[in-house]
């Protein structure tokens, strides 16, 4: 019986994904589970004070375009890596709350993300990492990467 049967892996497309995507197929070849990938684009459209930032489209193009350059950049990374039968994901919105759902609607049993370790002031402005950690239903594994 396999320890995980739906492994997630959390990607950022960033060089740190290489170590992440190792660790990853590691686990997955091991366990002999499913894996998928997840990129969530985090996108916060500017604010203009003066008009009502609701009535701004411009931001929605802005979100378009950067939905399609994640698809385009989700599609470079699994022709690379010859991972074509891994599920591939694309969403918009805040990384902790993005991968809990993808957790809890795939059924997903461990994620594998990578960490950079920060500390001090730069933790205090966010950590995907230290944010999905306690969000999670389920086993997490941070892949540290070294500067």
């Amino acid at each position: 019986m396999s320890l995980y049967n739906h492994i997630l892996v959390a990607i950022d497309f960033s060089e740190t994904s290489e170590k992440v995507l190792e660790k990853a197929l590691k686990i997955s070849q091991h366990e002999s589970t499913r894996i998928s990938f997840l990129h969530v684009v985090e996108y916060l459209p500017p604010i203009d004070y003066l008009k009502d930032p609701l009535m701004n489209t411009n931001w929605v193009a802005e979100e378009q375009a950067m939905l399609a350059h994640a698809k385009d950049k989700m599609q470079q990374f699994v022709k690379k890596h010859n991972l074509k039968d891994a599920a591939q994901e694309i969403e918009l919105g805040v990384p902790k709350l993005v991968i809990a759902q993808f957790v809890e609607q795939h059924l997903c049993d461990l994620v594998i993300l990578g960490s950079h370790g920060r500390h001090g002031f730069s933790l205090l402005l966010g950590s995907t990492a230290n944010a999905v950690l306690h969000a999670m239903p389920c086993d997490v594994l941070t892949i540290k990467i070294e500067k």
